[in-house]
């Protein structure tokens, strides 16, 4: 009995050092995997996720007024927003003008300050450039009377906001909202509003051209799918092929094809079916020929890797019991195929939504995606804030579609080949 049981203790104990040595060596092997993949690691920390982190992050700073005049945005944050300041915080203003200018951020200020209001820039450079060594006996009196706006209360309510950070004036404008005089939130005037409406029109298009994609792209993978190999390897290079191409070479050929005296007008005229040049370009239908063009194949190939592996035997099954080929393929075959169309809809939707050089190409005046108004606000605007707050809203619904599809479809179930 002795024995036995030091023999059972013996085997425990070996199997404790085994289970221990094995997982030494499990951590070893993460830990060089790790070591493996963290130059990817900080690659894709440096060049992607920080710099989207930073510009969503602009969306909520204010930093151009506290830092360039701290001083008077400490007054402006204790004053209680009532007609205009007092002689002291009117000091204060001169005092930070003539710093800003001598430390050449008076311009970041004054573009800053130009987003709340067109004429604020003039404002504060007309009073710096009156502004001199000698000091008044009182600076409210002769800045009100170097300008008479520093009189309005509604532009010292603007200037006190500037000096607030963090903003929501941002993510308030990025939806067509703003503060009012007596703190509540109200909608813009419908003339000013332009954002709603746009994103209300990239979702609008993103969804016509995933469902384009889907009726063009269902009938072609089915094709390539249920071709002998040789034939469907060959046919697969046409949907290929556009990818070996740039992005802005395939839409200035649509370009070229879609205008009045192009090719496409060309030929309906010779055969008689139009009198006179069909609009297809600098409109939606531009927009949507170009963009379903460049996104069909996304299409195609998710669809094609799930018919790829969908028996022929279910089909012949269903012929056998004396079912319609049209009632089997309706109920059979395209069942099985969901998987694919879920996965090509998503994936065609989420590329939609970012588009830029196509819509900018060839849409109109009234076709301008989210993209297109991000772009206006960094490159001409300069209004880093608003394109970080406009990027913010994209992501969070990008992210709520995400989440919604995974749990209507369960997107961790659908297959990308």
């Amino acid at each position: 009995m002795p024995a036995s049981i030091h023999a059972t203790t013996a085997a425990s104990h070996a199997s404790a050092e085994g289970r221990a040595s094995y997982n030494k060596a499990q951590r070893r092997a993460s830990m060089r995997a790790l070591l493996l993949a963290l130059p990817l690691i900080v690659f894709l920390l440096s060049t992607f996720i920080a710099p989207i982190a930073l510009l969503l992050a602009r969306s909520a700073q204010n930093h151009e007024v506290p830092d360039g005049m701290p001083a008077l945005a400490r007054a402006l944050n204790a004053w209680d927003g009532q007609g205009v300041p007092d002689e002291h915080t009117f000091a204060l203003l001169a005092s930070g003008l003539k710093e800003a200018q001598e430390s050449g951020q008076l311009g970041t200020i004054a573009r800053r300050l130009n987003f709340a209001q067109p004429e604020f820039r003039s404002l504060l450079m007309r009073t710096a450039r009156k502004l001199h060594d000698d000091t008044p006996k009182a600076w409210k009196p002769a800045l009100i009377d170097m300008d008479e706006r520093w009189n309005s209360p509604e532009i010292w309510r603007l200037l006190k906001r500037a000096a607030q950070s963090p903003t929501p004036d941002y993510l308030l404008a990025a939806v067509d909202a703003q503060v009012t005089p007596q703190g509540t939130i109200a909608s813009m005037p419908a003339n000013a509003s332009v954002y709603r409406e746009a994103f209300a029109r990239t979702v609008s298009i993103s969804a016509t051209v995933t469902l384009l994609c889907l009726v063009l792209g269902y009938p072609v993978a089915w094709l390539l799918a249920n071709l002998p190999a040789k034939t469907s390897n060959r046919l697969m290079l046409f949907v290929i092929v556009p990818f070996w191409t740039s992005l802005l070479v395939r839409t200035t050929a649509w370009y070229v094809l879609l205008q009045p005296g192009g090719v496409i007008n060309s030929v309906l005229s010779g055969l008689g079916l139009a009198t006179h040049p069909v609009p297809l370009i600098f409109n939606r239908a531009g927009v949507l020929i170009g963009m379903t063009h460049v996104l069909l194949p996304y299409m195609i190939l998710a669809i094609y890797s799930v018919m790829k592996s969908v028996s022929p035997v279910y089909m012949r099954a269903a012929k056998s019991l004396g079912a319609h080929p049209f009632t089997a393929f309706v109920r059979v075959y395209v069942p099985q195929t969901l998987p694919g169309v879920g996965a090509g809809c998503f994936l065609v939707f989420v590329l939609a939504l970012g588009y830029y050089i196509t819509p900018a190409l060839l849409g109109g005046a009234g076709d301008e995606m989210i993209s297109q108004l991000i772009a206006i606000q960094t490159n001409t605007q300069l209004n880093w804030g608003l394109a970080g707050a406009l990027s913010a809203y994209l992501v969070i619904f990008t992210a709520v579609f995400y989440f919604l599809f995974n749990r209507i479809v369960g997107i961790d179930r659908l297959r990308f080949g």
